[in-house]
């Protein structure tokens, strides 16, 4: 039987995959928060990586015909390009620190998708690889990438369509560099699993719950989880710091 603190991980990680397949709106935006809490900041991050690189290839295996190569190699360079910072940035703050950074960022990303402003310099040459490298870094640190990429769908009227498949394969290339780089998280095989589990149950309970719910009840209740997770991450780390 798992204890306590992994079942309400698994529970995290249930809630963000329902709300992804019935919103669009990234899992780790939802679970990462609540995984750094109850699992610190390095195990929770980390675990939000493999998760969602194991989304991101299952997205990915029925969108990709729809697939910019082009556009997702721009991002992809961007995201490498971050990834040194990241990681060192992971390794070189404390844990109360990185705590409060992580709330912070994943804060930071829930007011972008909530507001949806728009940054017209996006549009420009480069704008694809500034979006990916602060994805990458993002998703390396604090395990919620989606936002940037976002807001570059928005800045350039990019198609739905195309985003889908675009941003899994720029998603799954940065989760499996941030695991390479850190290494793999130090759980035990019982909670993988059980995560595993519940990815794949909140894939299906989202595909029955998008047809039936809402979008703006769905997408209010992403911003709610992702920022009560956010907050009690800073407070966490700051309770910490002293």
């Amino acid at each position: 039987m798992l204890p306590v603190a992994d079942v309400l991980a698994v529970g995290a990680v249930a809630i963000g995959a329902v709300l992804q397949r019935a919103t669009g709106l990234g899992f780790a935006l939802v679970a990462a928060p609540f995984l750094v809490v109850i699992l610190g900041p390095f195990t929770g991050v980390t675990l939000a990586n493999l998760l969602s690189a194991g989304l991101n290839l299952i997205v990915l295996a029925t969108t990709a015909r729809a697939l910019r190569g082009r556009l997702a190699a721009q991002m992809i360079a961007g995201a490498v390009l971050a990834l040194p910072l990241g990681v060192w940035v992971v390794h070189v703050l404390p844990g109360s620190v990185l705590l409060v950074g992580v709330g912070l960022i994943s804060a930071l990303s829930v007011a972008w998708v909530a507001v949806g402003q728009s940054m017209p310099w996006l549009r420009r040459r480069g704008g694809a690889v500034a979006s990916g490298f602060a994805s990458g870094f993002f998703n390396t640190t604090a395990g919620t990438g989606g936002p940037p990429l976002a807001v570059y769908k928005m800045s350039t009227g990019w198609d739905q369509h195309s985003f889908v498949p675009t941003v899994q394969l720029v998603g799954l290339v940065s989760n499996v560099l941030s695991l390479a780089s850190k290494g793999w998280p130090s759980l035990s095989p019982p909670l993988l699993l059980a995560c595993g589990g519940a990815l794949l149950a909140g894939i299906g309970g989202g595909h029955f719950l998008a047809a039936r719910l809402p979008d703006h009840t769905a997408r209010t209740w992403v911003v709610m989880l992702a920022l009560a997770g956010s907050l009690i991450a800073v407070g966490k780390g700051v309770a910490a710091l002293w």
